[in-house]
């Protein structure tokens, strides 16, 4: 029997049913006529809360923190072990394939994630992208330190069919060497899902690997790398109920395990002399530094409770306020939700919308102050495509996104805040104030 034992409670799936509550104020927000209620958060895709029982697990691990494989002390081995239980739950969750073939590297987030991908590629590599990523999956490849030969950007598609297509054309016409596909798995300005499997296999018909950004897509549905045929996978950690810093790239070892560490340094290294290093095997290679321990016991107990079964039921219920809520839009003149492939198409929880003779930021001011709703307003980090998707006259769009905590009374609520908007504007004077618009209180009166 090992003398190192794991945290009292080895997981959440092993202790009970998931609770689906997260951490939040229970006071309320205040409006600005000094009335609180209940905060009406739609503003998931940029960030979600924590999980209950993600603030459980680290309750449990803070009393055991330490540094991680190279400590002798008990509290040392203890942590490597959540450590690496945590790199295993989180493959598991993400349907990697069995080593050596698939690496768990853990990293800050998205963009972390497929910016170690671009200064992991192999010589010759072309990176084909639609437009229409987010900035996370769109810009890597083109940064200066990329290995990437060759980036070529897709047109936005009029429809799932024709970005298959686009996709197909692009890898035939591609050069000779290695292909990597980009695509996300669903948009975080308008919530539509992607075609993954048919985009993967068009991707493998040519030879050519596929990395997905799954960040909008892993809070609602489920993602395997082995049931998609996808070649890697990243993800954020603070879009799924663990806003501790932490993310993932897993997905094809071999890349990964011959590139030249992404960071140097301690961790990385498993020799180093006066003329020679000899850097360490997957996933310490590219795991330079004191990992960040604490945010990968978080988001492992995310994915210990967000199982592919509980997923699938809370998309089933989302499903329903979703609808609810562009149902309610639609009604309300002067308001237009944006999508790319049309209304049918299915979609996770995100809403994007612009209200007629009204800026963004002050509709989602308007919404805060005065209703106690947070949205998010913008170009979302995917400038080219809220660009494109625009009606004339506007130049930025509001973002409404459900999660865990999502009531109907909340979906009500803002349907009710947005048809007075459209209808009367803002009850309050508006100024800017350290960039951001806020209701002006006349403190004198």
């Amino acid at each position: 029997m090992s003398a190192v034992r794991p945290f009292p409670v080895a997981s959440i799936a092993d202790r009970r049913e998931p609770e689906f509550s997260v951490v939040v104020d229970e006071s309320g927000v205040p409006l600005a006529n000094g009335e609180r209620v209940e905060h009406a958060n739609f503003d998931h895709a940029a960030s979600t809360p924590c999980l209950s029982t993600v603030a459980e697990a680290l309750s449990e691990a803070l009393p055991f923190y330490a540094s991680v494989h190279r400590g002798a002390g008990h509290h040392s081995r203890v942590t490597t072990e959540a450590y690496e239980r945590a790199r295993r739950s989180v493959g598991r969750f993400l349907g990697v394939r069995t080593e050596p073939e698939d690496a768990v590297v853990f990293v800050r987030g998205t963009t972390d994630a497929l910016n170690l991908l671009a200064r992991s590629l192999p010589e010759g590599c072309t990176v084909i992208v639609p437009e229409s990523e987010h900035h996370a999956s769109l810009l890597p490849w083109e940064h200066p330190a990329s290995r990437a030969a060759r980036v070529q950007r897709l047109p936005l598609a009029g429809s799932p069919e024709a970005a298959v297509e686009a996709v197909r054309t692009a890898l035939a016409e591609a050069p000779e060497g290695p292909v990597l596909l980009c695509v996300t798995a669903a948009s975080n300005v308008t919530g539509e899902i992607w075609p993954v499997r048919e985009l993967v296999r068009a991707a493998h018909d040519e030879g050519a690997r596929v990395v997905v950004d799954a960040a909008q897509y892993v809070p609602h549905l489920p993602f395997s790398l082995e049931e998609t045929g996808a070649d890697y996978v990243a993800l954020s950690a603070h879009k799924l109920y663990a806003p501790f810093g932490s993310g993932v790239l897993a997905g094809r070892a071999d890349w990964l395990a011959e590139a030249a560490p992404y960071l140097s340094g301690g961790g990385a290294s498993a020799h180093v002399d006066t003329h020679d290093v000899v850097w360490n095997d997957l996933p310490a290679r590219h795991e330079a530094g004191s990992p960040n321990v604490l945010g990968a016991i978080a988001l492992a107990a995310a994915c210990e409770t967000f199982t592919p079964e509980v997923l699938e039921r809370r998309h089933v219920s989302e499903t329903v306020l979703l609808e609810r809520l562009r149902a309610g839009i639609a009604e309300i003149d002067g308001v237009e939700e944006l999508t790319l492939w049309g209304p049918e198409h299915p979609r996770v929880g995100i809403v994007s919308f612009t209200v007629e003779g009204i800026p963004a930021d002050l509709v989602a001011a308007a919404l805060a102050a005065e209703h106690g709703i947070g949205v998010r307003d913008g170009l979302f980090c995917a400038h080219p495509l809220t660009r494109h998707l625009l009606p004339e006259g506007h130049t930025q769009a509001v973002r409404a996104s459900l999660g865990v905590g999502t009531t109907g009374e909340h979906v009500d609520r803002l349907v009710g805040a947005l048809a007075e908007l459209a209808e009367h504007g803002p009850r309050w004077e508006y100024v800017e104030i350290d960039g951001r618009l806020e209701a002006w209180v006349d403190t004198e009166r």
